[in-house]
């Protein structure tokens, strides 16, 4: 069983595949915070910007199978797969956390599907096998199970996640993520203008480092 929160069909707003179509697929629940208000301030992580309660977001549920959930999924994406094509469908799984449900036989269902499949993780669950390609975005000093991604991004500044923690660790590709509102419900957050320019800073000075910034939001996109 599979409880998500939402999907859709955009456009990758951040990272290393920035611009990219994909179909998201955001799971309900995190391990680091229960999505509560109330308990924010108490959890590991604190400035979370997503709801992650329920079912109840644009086409979510609760799928009973690997195969009704992966149906789904490949119903949102607008063109005809061809399984032979260099360029794949692309598929990410994100959250709250996606390896609290992702698993092996929903990645293998996806895959059947000729789907790439991608997952935006806290790190601190381990990968199923299949998985094509990790954003890893720790969290705080919650304590990570994997030792390498694909591309670590890094919502910035962390007191207890800052750049200087990861530079040694395993990726391809190192951004900075400027934080933004901790707040979903206050509205905009004028310190991330701050934090933006900390972060534009940082990178110039450490550029193994890279800015990222969630153009999704800039555009007004889903």
């Amino acid at each position: 069983m599979y409880k998500v929160k939402e999907m859709f069909y955009s456009l990758q707003g951040e990272g290393a595949r920035a611009g990219r179509a994909a179909v998201f697929c955001r799971f309900s629940k995190c391990n680091l915070w229960n999505g509560r208000e109330e308990d924010r301030l108490s959890s590991v992580c604190q400035f979370c910007d997503t709801d992650i309660v329920g079912t109840d977001g644009q086409n979510g549920g609760v799928f009973e199978s690997a195969e009704a959930l992966a149906s789904a999924i490949n119903a949102l994406w607008p063109n005809e797969i061809d399984l032979d094509s260099q360029e794949k469908p692309y598929v990410i799984f994100t959250g709250g956390e996606p390896l609290l449900q992702l698993d092996e036989t929903l990645t293998a269902a996806m895959h059947r599907r000729g789907f790439e499949v991608a997952i935006e993780t806290n790190g601190t669950l381990t990968v199923p096998s299949g998985v094509d390609w990790v954003c890893l975005s720790p969290k705080a000093d919650a304590k990570l199970a994997i030792t390498q991604c694909d591309e670590l991004k890094l919502v910035f500044p962390q007191a207890k996640a800052m750049p200087e923690r990861f530079e040694q660790f395993n990726a391809q590709h190192y951004f900075l993520s400027p934080m933004a509102t901790p707040n979903i419900r206050t509205g905009p957050d004028t310190s991330k203008a701050n934090n933006t320019k900390l972060a534009l800073t940082y990178c110039l000075s450490n550029p193994q480092w890279r800015l990222t910034l969630q153009l999704h939001k800039i555009l007004d996109i889903d």
